[in-house]
């Protein structure tokens, strides 16, 4: 008699190498002799705030393919099902007779409730139902201050974490994966529309990326190969390719945190000229694990201030700054490039995210939940901890956050890490002839320079949609005044 099959339950982590639950998976198979059934569901349920971005959609598509061939060839097909997870595992178990569900964690709190849930309804069933971290390098309720409670500001969460850190080693890609005799029903991924079709806005990402496992591992070495290195400044520099570009990667789990940091542990090793780029680039792992830990102990964040000041703070309602924030027409260069990189790539710079985050609170006086929403639909790189965390840092809102009177100046911003305008020019060309004097701030340019260089302001370039200054005063007396009450009410 044949054992009952494993399943293999993918979520974001959609690789072979260092996956636990698949890991584990191997080892039960091999010991038993049962087959392992790897299974991604598409999750459709109503009432879920955050349902995948566009952006996501047409990654998820391209990283399931990948992920499918992956298993193929490991012996055991990908099966695809959509609907309500608790159902389609009950579903799959009643049609394979499967006795055992493995997974990997997840940490937003829709989502850990619901894993809850289902853990304890199949165990009720007598399934045996496991989960692992696959995601994170310490999970959120492990890092704890000196007081036992979570930690709300980085520096010292980082410099805990960093002391006591000690990830295991990542493990290989199982060698084989034993299929079942029979096959069972999948849907097709085209079934499933995940890309965009009338109209296919995707050139530009398909242009700029290749999801999977397989790419995810050539970026980091070839990061580590060079611009680690001079991570320490050149992360900075939007004009210059000196980051990982791995968040996509890290959302998806096609590479996860304990192969990156054993991967840059290594160069730094044996090349010990790297070390100083290699701390600064782990510390930016750091950053997206204190994302999640703030996530874990405050659910609330995708959504409300942690700073309670803040909680009816006065935004602006201002629909035609938003459209203009959006589609890269504020007149304002660095701004305008950043959200057009955005809208084709489905990516930004990290650097050019602050800028593009702190104009639209703080110049425009917007609610950084717009911000929020907005890049969650379009970035490739969609993480809920990761995008709420950093918009609520820009708005002075949240834990360890920048305070509300920074104000990025955009034509200093750009001038100081774009200083020869290389990266307004690739993403705004009507500006491109400019000179690197002026590309930062073409409405103080010479009539003659804009002349010659046939740039028409207002015609196909705008003027500013507002002046930073006054916008910057009108910040700074909003954000003075709510002090002041808060101050009263103390």
């Amino acid at each position: 008699m044949s054992a009952s099959p494993i399943i293999v339950w993918f979520r974001n982590d959609l690789r072979l190498a260092d996956n636990p639950a698949l890991t584990a998976a191997a080892q039960a198979s091999a010991e038993r002799g049962a087959p392992v059934i790897p299974l991604y569901i598409l999750e459709e349920e109503t009432g879920d705030p955050w349902p995948l971005g566009g952006a996501q959609r047409w990654w998820l598509h391209g990283s399931l393919e990948r992920l499918a061939t992956c298993c193929a060839r490991h012996g055991s097909p990908l099966l695809l099902r959509r609907g309500e997870p608790g159902a389609v595992l009950e579903k799959l178990i009643a049609e394979t007779g499967a006795d055992c569900v493995l997974w990997n964690r997840r940490y937003a709190p829709a989502q850990t409730a619901r894993d809850a849930a289902i853990k304890e309804k199949l165990k009720a069933r007598g399934v045996d139902t496991r989960s692992f971290n696959a995601g994170l390098l310490a999970e959120p309720w492990t890092v704890k201050n000196k007081s036992g409670g979570p930690f709300k500001v980085f520096t010292p969460f980082w410099r805990h974490l960093s002391a006591t850190l000690d990830p295991p080693l990542p493990t290989r890609a199982p060698a084989a994966l034993k299929a079942p005799k029979s096959a069972t029903a999948s849907d097709t991924l085209e079934s499933w529309d995940l890309l965009p079709a009338k109209p296919d806005w995707a050139a530009g990402l398909r242009k700029r990326w290749v999801p999977g496992e397989t790419s995810a591992r050539s970026r980091l070495a070839d990061f580590l190969d060079g611009p680690v290195g001079v991570y320490g400044t050149e992360r900075d520099r939007p004009d210059h390719p000196g980051t990982s570009a791995l968040s996509p990667y890290l959302a998806f789990g096609e590479i996860g945190p304990r192969q990156v940091w054993h991967a840059a542990r290594h160069a730094a090793d044996a090349r010990p000229e790297l070390a100083p780029g290699v701390e600064v680039f782990l510390r930016e792992i750091g950053w997206r694990e204190f994302q999640h830990h703030l996530l874990h102990h405050a659910p609330e964040l995708p959504d409300s201030p942690l700073d309670r000041r803040f909680a009816d703070f006065p935004w602006r309602q201002d629909a035609a700054g938003l459209r203009a924030w959006q589609r890269g027409r504020t007149g304002y260069p660095i701004v305008d490039a950043g959200m057009r990189q955005l809208w084709e790539t489905g990516w930004m710079h990290n650097r050019v995210r602050m800028i593009v985050a702190s104009f639209l609170i703080k110049d425009l006086l917007l609610p950084w939940q717009e911000g929020e929403r907005w890049f969650w639909d379009t970035l490739v790189d969609g993480d809920l901890a990761q995008n709420a965390g950093n918009w609520q840092w820009v708005a002075g809102c949240g834990a360890d956050a920048a305070p509300f009177f920074r104000v990025f100046n955009p034509v200093l911003q750009g001038e100081k890490f774009d200083p020869e305008g290389d990266y307004v020019r690739r993403y705004v060309p009507e500006l491109d002839r400019l000179p690197p004097r002026w590309i930062h701030q073409p409405w103080a340019a010479p009539t003659e320079v804009l002349r010659q260089t046939g740039v028409k302001l207002g015609d196909d370039y705008p003027r500013p949609i507002l002046d930073h200054a006054v916008a910057r005063d009108r910040a700074l007396a909003l954000y003075n005044e709510r002090k002041g009450k808060a101050e009263t009410a103390d």
